[in-house]
């Protein structure tokens, strides 16, 4: 059973109080804790009218370390309540990443009459092992109990994490899909209540192998434009080794019959969800309601070749805000597209709106903008230097190709792995949304289907916006003011 003493203790632990918000390089719409170290989100799930995330994190420092799972809830997905430590550190074993879901009681656990409960399924991790554990919620996640017959999937492994859980219709069965990180493998399991799990198949090497597997995910998305038609994703995310440097999300397109994953492309093919430096860690909603039908997910904004080191206080490390995922056909096959969700445009103020301008007719109108968290749109081949001052800037580039310069953008000094640059992606149009918040820029090109997700450390000063680019280019851009979705 769970140590309640243990949970009163990391309750407090967690500052869940209210928290001004306002510190330097605090983002203002995307999740950060109130303090201390976050990494992997975790259990993202909907019930009873509420998003729940659940993020790796310390209540005791601001590194890695004491694993536990972080609590949050929201009614949008902007506006999000903290809630205390849902899953503590306990009897040597951490609370590594993993899922949660809505069960029907197939598992016994739920209280009796009740229709349902959530089950959590992760990793329990010591020095010398990890298995795979459950927990039940009886009430909408406020508190968890720790299934007594843990663990409930142990290879007798010292790399095995990671489960992500969901139901096989068809099947009548619960598939997890988990990792064997060094291995370059996940593994499919099945089960019919969640305590007693049998392996069905398991997939790769494939992709890129630089390094450990984590975190994998898999569902089915919609082809844009074709009504009905779906196609089946396996998420992997690797570390290190990725061309961005460090850590990244890739993904693989194909077909699951209820037993096994086929990759729809050979096995030395290799496709990124994210093309800037801090995105990681992926993980997509549970039990979204029939009538919304969107498939989101929620990743890290970090690098583990320096998330330790980030110069941020009194909290380290965010999250992304929710992206909603599709397939688009392109000549190369099927691949990812991501959009913001729509909810963040409850945040937009102040729009300013310039319909094919000069470079130079632009910045005479944006000079007297000022700010760290917006949004931008633009169409046209341009430079934006955004967060601006005299010394500093975060460069975004649109033209034949996209990409992010943080070489200037502040503080670059805190780790030597963190101004490196990474590659440029080839644009298909000269149209681009970008997100900005403080301490974190993501870029979004090709309508989705190029996303850069760069953390940067600027001044509060540098709070400027200005374009470059040819004397003789025009743009199209919308600017807007965005409002602090932790200001009551």
């Amino acid at each position: 059973m769970f140590n309640r003493a243990v949970l009163a203790s990391v309750a407090i632990a967690t500052g869940v109080a209210a928290q001004p918000y306002n510190e330097p390089l605090r983002p203002q719409y995307h999740f950060s804790p109130a303090k201390n170290w976050t990494n992997d989100p975790n259990g993202l799930v909907y019930y009873k009218g509420e998003y729940h995330l659940f993020y790796q994190h310390n209540p005791f420092g601001d590194k890695w370390g004491h694993m536990s799972w972080g609590h949050a809830v929201s009614r949008d997905m902007v506006h999000w309540q903290h809630l205390p430590v849902a899953l503590a550190e306990e009897n040597g074993i951490m609370i590594f990443s993993g899922s949660v879901v809505v069960d029907p009681n197939t598992s016994g656990l739920c209280v009796a009459g009740a229709p349902d409960c959530l089950v959590a399924i992760y990793t329990g991790h010591t020095e010398t092992k990890q298995a795979q554990h459950i927990a039940v919620s009886n009430d909408r996640g406020r508190t968890w109990t720790k299934f007594t017959g843990n663990p409930v999937l142990d290879l007798n492994l010292k790399d095995f994490r990671d489960p992500k859980v969901f139901w096989h219709g068809p099947g009548k069965y619960w598939v997890m899909v988990v990792s064997l990180p060094d291995q370059h493998k996940v593994r499919l399991y099945k089960s019919a209540n969640l305590k007693s799990w049998e392996l069905m198949s398991e997939f790769g090497p494939a992709g890129s192998t630089a390094g450990n597997w984590e975190c994998p995910d898999l569902f089915s998305l919609p082809v844009e434009g074709k009504p009905g038609e779906r196609k089946w994703m396996l998420s992997v995310n690797i570390m290190p080794g990725a061309p961005q440097g460090g850590s990244a999300n890739q993904y693989f397109v194909g077909d699951f019959d209820g037993v096994r994953f086929t990759n729809a492309n050979g096995a030395n093919v290799t496709l990124w969800a994210d093309y800037g430096a801090d995105f990681y860690a992926s993980t997509s909603f549970s039990d979204i309601p029939a009538m919304d039908g969107r498939r989101m997910w929620i990743g890290w904004l970090s690098n583990w070749l320096y998330a330790n080191d980030e110069p941020t206080s009194p909290w380290r490390g965010l999250q992304s805000f929710p992206r909603v995922l599709s397939y688009r056909e392109t000549p190369e096959g099927l691949r990812l597209a991501q959009r913001p969700i729509v909810e963040l445009k409850r945040l937009r103020r102040s729009p300013i709106h310039l319909t094919n301008v000069t470079l130079d007719e632009a910045n005479r109108k944006l000079a007297a903008f000022h700010g760290q968290s917006y949004e931008i749109e633009v169409n046209g081949a341009a430079e934006v230097h955004l967060l601006k001052d005299a010394q500093h800037e975060t460069a975004v580039g649109l033209a034949d190709t996209v990409h992010i310069d943080r070489l200037h953008s502040g503080n670059i000094d805190f780790n030597k792995d963190f101004a490196k640059p990474h590659p440029s992606v080839a644009a298909r149009n000269r149209r681009i949304r970008i997100f900005v918040d403080h301490s974190v820029v993501e870029v979004f090109a090709n309508d989705g289907m190029t996303v850069l997700t760069d953390r940067v450390f600027p001044p509060e000063s540098a709070s400027g916006l200005a374009l470059s680019g040819a004397p003789s280019g025009r743009v199209t851009i919308t600017v807007w003011k965005i409002a602090s979705a932790w200001t009551k």
